[in-house]
């Protein structure tokens, strides 16, 4: 392979990614100033802030086989599978349900194989222990890949975390509040580092459970040897838990793509916008505030 393969950049990602003016009187009556930050816009395989976090894994990769954890809908899976066929890396997803091994893939899983992605899937007892030095040991030799490098289910490591820093830097100066919806919390954890004094992050969980404040300041030792920035969690906004909606959120994302032309994804952007909306009027947010909600992600279409 050559080296130049090696480097995501040669798939020219849109960095900085766009920040726009939003007009909605839903906001602008609370005096409340509404930004997107387009991530979605970075490229149009690797959606969003997965581009932020895979590009430094893709490169410290280094050619090796990219092994990598989701369920049956990941969007993460899907921008790995994207980003080797793109770079020309193997790449290998286990997948959360042995059950699934002997049904037709759903259209997530069948995009990630289209794009050569070879599919491994575990029973879900394995899979919840998959951290465990043994386990992935035993997972690895299962699957025939002992020497691949692996990247964490959400893509959430140190580099993902360093590398999602960017992504502050670019809304230094631009917002107070900068708000995102959060899965395993590598982006917040980056995000937060990057900023400026004066603003802070918020992060809108999509997973009930109330352990990602725990994990964020886990990454964020492992990254900066320490806590970063200033950053907060919201977590009544999940809607039930991961891949769950609810007749209001959906009602809700409907009237938000026919005020603004914006296709919503439902699993997180959806939840963070509703979030903010609800804090808009509680008065969470000052007469004043600039807010800039980070679009991470756009609708999956088969």
């Amino acid at each position: 392979m050559p080296p130049e393969a090696l480097d995501p950049a040669i798939l020219r990602p849109r960095l900085p990614s766009p920040l726009r003016d939003v007009v909605d009187e839903r906001f602008a009556r609370h005096g409340v100033r509404l930004l997107f930050k387009r991530d979605d816009l970075i490229h149009p395989d690797l959606v969003g802030n997965k581009w932020r976090k895979l590009a430094p894994n893709l490169s410290a990769a280094a050619g090796r086989t990219v092994l990598t954890f989701g369920g049956a809908y990941s969007n993460h899976l899907r921008a790995t599978a994207a980003a080797g066929r793109l770079l020309g890396l193997p790449t290998l997803g286990v997948i959360r349900g042995q059950e699934l091994a002997g049904r037709p893939l759903n259209p997530s899983l069948a995009r990630c194989a289209a794009d050569g992605m070879r599919l491994h899937f575990i029973d879900r007892s394995t899979y919840r222990r998959k951290t465990e030095p043994e386990t992935m040991a035993a997972i690895l030799r299962e699957a025939g890949a002992a020497d691949a490098y692996v990247v964490p289910e959400g893509g959430s490591n140190s580099l993902a975390v360093r590398g999602c820093t960017a992504l502050g830097e670019e809304l230094r100066g631009h917002a107070d509040v900068i708000a995102l919806a959060c899965g395993t919390g590598g982006t917040l954890a980056g995000l937060a580092a990057g900023l400026g004094p004066g603003q802070r992050a918020l992060g809108i969980p999509v997973l009930k459970g109330g352990f990602l404040d725990a994990e964020i300041r886990t990454l964020q030792h492992r990254a900066f040897g320490g806590p970063r920035g200033d950053w907060s969690l919201d977590d009544r906004f999940h809607c039930g838990g991961y891949a769950r909606t609810t007749p209001e959120l959906d009602a809700f994302a409907a009237d938000f793509e026919q005020r603004h032309g914006l296709p919503v994804e439902r699993l997180y952007v959806a939840k963070m916008l509703y979030g903010l909306l609800t804090l808009t009027e509680e008065g969470a947010f000052p007469r004043g505030t600039t807010l800039a909600a980070v679009i991470t992600g756009a609708p999956f279409t088969p």
